[in-house]
C-alpha cells in the first residue's frame, strides 16, 4: 500500500484454515485479517489461535499487513487471544467494543475497534478518540439484527455516525463492512460506490474474488482524476509564482483542503491503476 493512503481492501481468512493464509497474502489485499472470532467454531478456536501465532512468526517479509480479529475481550478467550497475538500482529481487531474502558492498557495505535451494537455506536466518539485505536469499523449485520433495521437509509445513518466519529478523532476513513454474496459482483460494486459517496473508504472482503471489484469501485474515475490534476497544477503554479490564492482556469478559487484532497485522489488513482 502506498504511504499516506489508508488500505482499500481487507481480506478475512478463517484462523482454522491455515492452508489459506498464504493465498490470502497473495490475493492483492492491502490487509489480511486472520479471524479467530465469527469464522471459527467454538471447538476449533484454540487451534485457530495456534495457527495464527505460527503464521505470524513465520510469515515472509514484504507481504501485506496482517491483522488478527480476536474474540470478545469480555471473555477469557478474547484476552488469551490478545496475549498470544498482540505483539506479533500488525494490529488487532476487537469485536463488540461498547466502552472505551475496555481499550485501557492496550498499546497506542494498534487496535481497530468494531462497533457492532447500539451501545458501541452511541459511544463511537469516545471509542474513536481512545489512544489505542487506529481505526473503527461497523459490524453492520449485528447492528441490523439488534435494531431490526431493514431500510438502507437507516443503515446509512449509522454509517455516517461512524464516519463523523472517525473524522473527529483524526482516524483514517471507515472501511465498509463485508458484502456477504460473493457471487454478486454487480451488487458489490454498486454497494461500494454508494458507501464511497457517504465518506466510507475501502472494504473488508470474505473472498479473494471480491478484491478486484472493490479496487475498481474505489478507483477515481476519469473526470475525478482530471479535476484533481487541474487543481494540483493550479496549486503548483500558484506556489511557483508566490501567489497565495489558487485559481483554476475557469476563474474558480480553491483552498488548501481541496488541494490536499486532489493530491490524495491522484495518489489513489496511481495506486489502483489497472
Amino acid at each position: 500500500m502506498n504511504a499516506g493512503l489508508p488500505p482499500v481492501t481487507w481480506l478475512y481468512v478463517p484462523g482454522d484454515r491455515p492452508e489459506r493464509f498464504a493465498k490470502a497474502a497473495a490475493s492483492g489485499a492491502d490487509v489480511v485479517i486472520v479471524d479467530l472470532e465469527d469464522a471459527v467454531a467454538s471447538a476449533r478456536k484454540d487451534e485457530a489461535r495456534a495457527n495464527a501465532v505460527a503464521y505470524l512468526r513465520e510469515r515472509p517479509a514484504g507481504g501485506p499487513a496482517v491483522h488478527v480479529r480476536v474474540n470478545d475481550l469480555a471473555g477469557d478467550r478474547g484476552r488469551a487471544d490478545l496475549e498470544a497475538v498482540g505483539d506479533l500482529a500488525d494490529a488487532v481487531r476487537l469485536p463488540k467494543v461498547e466502552d472505551p474502558a475496555v481499550l485501557d492498557g492496550l498499546p497506542d495505535g494498534r487496535a481497530y475497534a468494531l462497533l457492532e451494537s447500539a451501545a458501541g455506536l452511541v459511544r463511537a466518539e469516545a471509542i474513536a478518540a481512545h489512544p489505542a485505536v487506529a481505526g473503527i469499523a461497523l459490524g453492520e449485520q449485528d447492528l441490523a439484527a439488534e435494531l431490526s433495521i431493514t431500510a438502507e437509509a437507516a443503515l446509512d445513518h449509522l454509517r455516517l455516525r461512524a464516519v463523523l466519529a472517525a473524522a473527529a478523532a483524526g482516524l483514517p476513513p471507515v472501511p465498509m463492512s463485508v458484502y456477504p454474496d460473493v457471487r454478486d459482483e454487480a451488487g458489490l460494486d454498486a454497494s461500494c460506490r454508494a458507501g464511497r459517496a457517504l465518506g466510507l473508504f475501502g472494504r473488508t472482503a470474505i473472498h479473494p474474488r471480491q478484491i478486484p471489484v472493490i479496487r475498481r469501485a474505489f478507483r477515481p474515475g476519469e473526470q475525478e482524476t482530471a479535476r484533481a490534476l487541474e487543481v494540483v497544477a493550479a496549486a503548483e503554479r500558484a506556489e511557483r509564482e508566490g501567489i497565495g490564492a489558487v485559481a483554476l482556469p475557469d476563474g474558480r478559487f480553491v483552498d488548501a483542503p481541496v488541494v490536499a484532497r486532489a493530491r490524495r485522489t491522484l495518489a489513489l488513482a496511481r495506486h489502483l491503476a489497472p
